[in-house]
């Protein structure tokens, strides 16, 4: 009974704190939305052009992992890149209109009809150009170490129902989690801080977006996915004193399809609740630890 007592006030002020944190998540955010970074991010976008759905599976099939598309040109005028020399050009189909002369029904005389027409053109990917950096929305990789880093990143790997394996991923991903395999990849040689949030991220994912966890029908999209994750990683990484804003305001941001952060609101309370689970997790695994050191090697051969 005195237990319980005592578990109470701590519990309530944990998930006070947790809602403290998802607040200043969401003002994080809507900052973002304000910002001239983000304006001039949307005035950059405005420059690309969008394509059809044909056009967008020919870049996918030609160069998968194309961020953003633009024709030689383009890239030199408006962007003030250049294609590096080598790099072979995406073919993709755009309209054209041209004049052809044809018989007149009525009268027999000609009559000049305009028609519209497709040729093949080459755009080049982001990837293949280089010089003047694009604006972005201050998604840049997080540094610093973490005090306790070993106890906390064992901590995690303690936790997760699912091996943590260091890689060396390539593309610019940090981590990832392979539902299929079972397995979460984590970026080899980022800092502490990037590598614990990275972690937290990849096992938020294996949690909530597992088919094992949730009936595929009822799988988030995309975007509620990675929103869902990014935020129960800033959530448990501020409870534990590491400040990840510089990444997750921006990262939620990019993911959300607008700015009323659709995703983020609709599951605040399913990023609560997996963040209390988790952070209790986490406590309990470093207590774990903690008893198993005082005890000593001495203690595990008897």
């Amino acid at each position: 009974m005195d237990e319980k007592k005592k578990r109470g006030p701590d519990r309530k002020s944990r998930q006070e704190q947790i809602r403290e944190i998802t607040d200043r998540l969401e003002e994080g955010v809507k900052e973002v939305f304000e910002s001239d970074k983000y304006r001039e991010m949307l005035k950059c976008m405005s420059k690309f052009h969008h394509y059809s759905l044909n056009n967008c599976l020919l870049i996918a099939m030609q160069y998968p992992s194309a961020s953003l598309v633009a024709g030689y040109r383009t890239w030199q005028k408006e962007f003030d890149r250049q294609v590096r020399k080598g790099e072979k050009g995406i073919r993709i189909l755009a309209p054209c209109r041209y004049k052809v002369e044809k018989d007149a029904a009525y009268d027999g005389d000609k009559e000049i009809v305009e028609i519209t027409g497709f040729r093949v053109v080459s755009v080049f990917a982001y990837e293949q150009t280089e010089g003047r950096e694009l604006p972005t929305i201050g998604v840049n990789e997080l540094t610093g170490d973490v005090k306790n880093y070993h106890k906390l990143f064992n901590a995690l790997k303690d936790i997760c129902p699912v091996p943590i394996c260091s890689e060396n991923i390539q593309g610019g991903a940090n981590g990832y989690y392979d539902d299929g395999a079972k397995r979460i990849a984590i970026r080899s040689g980022m800092s502490q801080v990037q590598t614990i949030k990275t972690m937290i991220h990849e096992i938020s994912h294996q949690r909530l977006h597992s088919k094992e966890n949730m009936d595929e029908e009822k799988l988030p999209d995309r975007s509620t996915k990675e929103v869902e994750a990014e935020s129960i990683a800033y959530t448990v990484c501020s409870h534990f004193g590491l400040d990840t804003a510089d990444y997750t305001f921006g990262y939620v941001a990019g993911w959300s399809s607008g700015k009323d952060t659709k995703e983020l609101k609709n599951s605040l309370e399913r990023i609560r609740k997996t963040a209390d689970e988790m952070i209790t997790s986490i406590d309990q695994a470093m207590e774990k630890q903690r008893e198993k050191n005082e005890r000593g090697p001495e203690y595990e051969r008897t």
